[in-house]
């Protein structure tokens, strides 16, 4: 379509997993079927579908944390399963993510600050001395205080840890983020916060995010456009509030009809 910026594209990714049963090869677990779609700059893009549907398997393979089987992903003019390791390197630090145990991410013996700065090292975002200062900045960007950075993760509660888990994800500098179910082991209003947070960083920091999640009040709040999955295909496409409003298959009326709350 003219005049639109995509950032990220995908064609027919696919992940199969190879069983091996106790007498020999067993039967193939295909996770994604051929998924194919693309992201423009700036938007918040939803993948939805309930637990097991290859939604968080998508947003792995993108970062090449999976490998995909056979497809096609392309980031800003690049075909990521064509760059080598250096070059991959470089890019990486455009693209992160951001858990949704981000706890369990943590090293315990480790103050979390040495955790956060850890990417800027590694990929060269600033210079060592300009480390710390950048270090207190995202602390405060992400609702902390820099002083919070000599502490370790189980002094933090789990919006506070969800917070850290932001910060270590920005630490690179990105302009692209994947959102895996960032915000489900939270309370309600703890949920809120982050949402807000996620939503004013995207703004200050012109992100571009990939929300995975089974919750569709979180898509309907959060995405501009969102696919659905279901046994690891997407059955259906487009923008949110028509996905809502006129769902156009079956599978997609199920998931509304079971998870989404009424509109009050």
């Amino acid at each position: 379509m003219p005049g639109r910026d995509v950032l990220l594209q995908t064609q027919d990714l696919r992940k199969v997993y190879v069983r091996q049963g106790l007498f020999g090869k067993g039967d193939d677990l295909v996770a994604v079927h051929g998924a194919t779609f693309d992201i423009e700059r700036g938007e918040t893009f939803g993948l939805i579908g309930e637990s097991g549907s290859g939604k968080t398997t998508i947003g792995r393979m993108l970062l090449r944390l999976v490998e995909p089987t056979s497809g096609y992903i392309e980031f800003d003019g690049y075909n990521l399963r064509q760059l080598g390791a250096p070059q991959f390197r470089k890019l990486r630090a455009r693209m992160q993510i951001v858990f949704q145990d981000n706890g369990s991410a943590f090293n315990p013996r480790i103050p979390v600050g040495r955790q956060i700065a850890f990417p800027m090292r590694r990929f060269g975002t600033c210079s060592r001395a300009e480390i710390p200062g950048r270090l207190a900045k995202l602390m405060e960007d992400v609702g902390l205080h820099p002083d919070q950075a000599d502490r370790y993760v189980h002094e933090f509660s789990g919006g506070q840890r969800q917070r850290l888990g932001i910060a270590r994800a920005l630490a690179s500098e990105p302009d692209f983020l994947v959102l895996d179910e960032p915000t489900s082991a939270l309370d309600v209003s703890v949920q809120a916060q982050i949402l807000n947070l996620l939503k004013d960083l995207q703004e200050s920091r012109q992100l571009t995010l990939l929300l995975i999640t089974h919750n569709l009040s979180l898509v309907r709040h959060m995405c501009d456009r969102a696919a659905v999955l279901s046994n690891g295909r997407i059955v259906e496409m487009g923008a949110v509030g028509r996905l809502f409003s006129a769902p156009q298959t079956e599978e997609t009326r199920l998931l509304l009809d079971a998870v989404l709350e009424p509109a009050k």
